[in-house]
């Protein structure tokens, strides 16, 4: 099962490579990881995907929790949250699938960020699902290319902290 940890730390040299050694040291895959500061330029919050067993991610909880640089993990599974990805593709798009992909780009509501005569270049957000559905739909023209962010996750209003 995908998990979801919210990890806010000190932001300052090597915590990242402090947090993703811990996971590498018990042989845990990172299915993504994103890093930015938050409104305090000192701190920033990390958003990591894991896929793993529940004592497994609860044994790695613990231990990044006993980081000298980790101020504080959640699980976002255990709260009600929002989660969100964002990709951008590039496709094949020649004059006889343009309308197509764009009767598509309209129902996902995506943005054409960028316009050629031969490709597109697409921007969506969405859920995992959601992302995952407009690649399968797009990949019959030809993706070229693809950067994807990977889940960031914020917990919905008024709930108590844990």
């Amino acid at each position: 099962m995908l998990r979801t940890l919210s990890v806010l730390v000190e932001n300052e040299p090597a915590v990242l490579s402090r947090v993703s050694g811990l996971f590498s040291g018990r042989g845990f895959n990172i299915e993504s990881l994103n890093v930015a500061p938050t409104l305090d330029k000192n701190i920033s919050l990390m958003t990591i995907v894991t896929d793993g067993e529940e004592q497994i991610v609860e044994q790695i909880i613990k231990q990044l929790r006993k980081l000298i640089t980790v101020i504080k993990v959640v699980d976002m599974n255990e709260v009600n949250c929002v989660e969100r990805e964002m990709v951008l593709l590039k496709v094949n798009a020649v004059e006889d699938y343009r309308a197509e992909i764009l009767r598509i780009v309209d129902i996902f509501r995506c943005k054409v960020v960028d316009v050629s005569p031969t490709e597109l270049c697409l921007e969506a957000t969405g859920d995992k699902d959601k992302i995952d559905a407009l690649i399968n739909l797009l990949q019959r023209f030809g993706i070229k290319e693809i950067a994807r962010t990977g889940a960031v996750a914020m917990r919905r209003g008024l709930q108590t902290e844990r």
